[in-house]
């Protein structure tokens, strides 16, 4: 049975922008806002800041953009965290909730093996076991959530070895098989382009553009080689570029302008908004105009990765596949919530999405600041190939008559013309009837990210195909990133302890993974220095040792405790 999305339905969201505490004010007054959006695991369901409050009451929508599920991720998604997002999006009267395509944690039960927290979006490895799982777990988040749900395309720095399918094809398949709508971050895919040598006109010629729900842009900075997307900086022209590629192809319902940290003047912001709108009325024209300080190549106007050619897109027309039942939830129109609250987390000063404690951060491919890599791109994926055809077009119920599918590369090349999950000749992916069924596939996907993700937090051996320099520029960039969050979500730290608060914090993280949030990792963290009788100055350690003692135990002291504390504390010259 096709889940393709109901194109009739969308829900036309407009131009919006990132809701963040730091510039609630500045797009409160912003011109011509249709939308917002805002990190969901930073508000609160019973509390919402008066900020969104406002903007709901002059109509403005509000999407929750979730960072901590963790959909990619080999185990099924919390139920906790799924009430969480359902809540949120009853509370806000949003017409639907948006995830990551990632993993966030492993370990655990499935591995037999201590859980490990990445606090950091992470890929998924584009295979058959993957994307059996991930369609297993998008089907689980759709029944639980109250409105539709739509995923987002990560950016990343890692190359999984012996992927099976491309980006284009992958997503492809995912929306064939499960109907969920996609947010496609272009600033991702062009980060993508820039680190792994992906063509993001290939990745859009494969994708099916008809289930895209908006669009993210963001600007970031290159250096040495390597994109780093802060959603800190100006949108760049090649990103643009992409953006102006994908509305050649279709006119998305929304476009989303993300910042995060180094907040410009609100007339800068408007600025780069007005840019958005006037790429987006261009269609066909952005390609020659956006070329930038890039040689731009004939088709995205985006300079390919060194070694490889300019190559052009696939001549095959596209043709949408008609209307069908979706299985899985309400239309993007639905606007019945009830309204309720949120209170807010801090945010981090780079500028991506975290998980665990839920303040963000950014990477060279979502983790890595400005500044805090010396890495160089990994070899590219070679020449561009014709798009492949959709997995699973061949299957009974896979789209409707008469529709074309995409031409394929050549067998046994990743995303060969057979279905990415025809384990049944010719028949539908067993996993769509029996969840039972995807439990191998989850033992080998646990297996490799568990792997994975201690090589990067804990220090253990880079596992088989991976590339060793890659992984240590993402081993420091997570590192880096812990530091930055912990310190935006406990500041007491780095004023007890000077100067020296990161290289302290560095060496803690070189071998203590995560636990949990960054709240128990800040703790930890004091924790550590305190048994090897850290700070070595004295006011700075007794500091420190309250500050502990105060958030340490089950639950904080109260007023009265804390006053008491401090009376004492000066009655015996402390």
């Amino acid at each position: 049975m096709s889940h393709a999305p109901q194109l009739g339905n969308a829900h036309r969201l407009g131009i919006g922008i990132g809701w963040r505490p730091e510039i609630a004010e500045a797009v409160e007054a912003l011109p011509g806002i249709d939308w917002v959006e805002a990190v969901a695991e930073n508000v609160c369901p019973d509390h919402l800041p008066d900020s969104l409050v406002r903007l709901r009451a002059r109509g403005v929508t509000v999407v929750p953009h979730g960072v901590s599920l963790g959909l990619g991720g080999a185990g099924r998604p919390d139920t906790k965290r799924l009430t969480d997002l359902a809540e949120r999006a009853e509370a806000l009267g949003s017409p639907l909730i948006t995830e990551h395509i990632a993993f966030v944690r492993a370990g655990g039960p499935l591995t037999a093996s201590p859980a490990l927290e990445a606090g950091h979006l992470l890929p998924v490895p584009r295979t058959k076991d993957a994307l059996r799982v991930l369609c297993e777990n998008v089907r689980i988040a759709q029944d639980c959530l109250p409105v539709p749900l739509a995923v987002e395309n990560i950016a990343a720095l890692i190359n999984w070895p012996d992927e099976e399918m491309t980006e284009g094809q992958f997503l492809a398949e995912l929306v064939e098989r499960t109907g969920v709508r996609l947010l496609i971050d272009v600033a991702n895919l062009h980060t993508n382009h820039v680190n792994r040598g992906e063509d993001p006109a290939t990745a859009l010629d494969q994708l099916p553009v008809e289930a895209v729900a908006y669009v993210h842009v963001a600007g970031g900075i290159e250096r040495d080689g390597v994109w780093h997307d802060t959603h800190a900086h100006p949108v760049s022209e090649p990103v643009l570029a992409v953006l102006a590629e994908l509305r050649s192809r279709v006119s998305p319902p929304g476009v989303l302008l993300e910042r995060d940290d180094n907040f410009p003047p609100p007339a800068e912001l408007s600025a780069e908004l007005t840019t958005i709108r006037e790429t987006l009325r261009e269609p066909g024209a952005g390609r020659s105009r956006r070329a930038g300080t890039a040689t731009p190549t004939p088709t995205t106007g985006i300079e390919p990765p060194a070694g490889q050619p300019a190559t052009t897109p696939t001549e095959a027309t596209r043709t949408t596949t008609p209307p069908g039942p979706t299985g899985h939830g309400p239309d993007l129109g639905r606007t019945d919530r009830t309204d309720t609250g949120g209170t807010a987390t801090p945010t981090t000063a780079t500028g991506i999405e975290p998980t665990a404690d839920h303040a963000r951060t950014s990477t060279a491919a979502e983790s890595t600041g400005p500044g805090e890599t010396d890495s160089h791109p990994t070899a590219g994926h070679g020449p561009d190939r014709p798009g492949p055809d959709r997995p699973g077009a061949d299957r009974p119920g896979a789209g409707q008559a008469g529709t074309p599918g995409r031409s394929g590369p050549p067998a046994g090349q990743p995303g060969a013309a057979t279905s990415a999950e025809q384990t049944t000749p010719g028949g539908p992916d067993p996993a769509s009837t029996d969840p039972a069924s995807t439990d191998p596939a989850r033992q080998r996907l646990a297996l490799a990210q568990a792997s994975l993700l201690s090589a990067l937090v804990a220090g253990t051996p880079a596992p088989e195909g991976f590339d060793s320099r890659r992984l240590g520029v993402q081993s420091r960039a997570l590192a880096a990133k812990r530091a930055e969050v912990v310190a935006k979500v406990a500041p007491e730290l780095p004023r007890i302890l000077g100067g020296g608060y990161r290289a302290a914090f560095l060496a803690y993280a070189k071998s203590r993974p995560m636990r949990g949030g960054y709240r128990r990792d800040a703790l930890d963290f004091a924790e550590h220095l305190l048994i090897g009788d850290l700070p070595e100055d004295p006011a700075a350690r007794r500091e420190l040792t309250q500050w502990w003692r105060d958030r340490s135990g089950a639950r904080p002291p109260s007023r009265a405790v804390r006053i008491a504390r401090v009376a004492r504390a000066v009655l015996v010259g402390r």
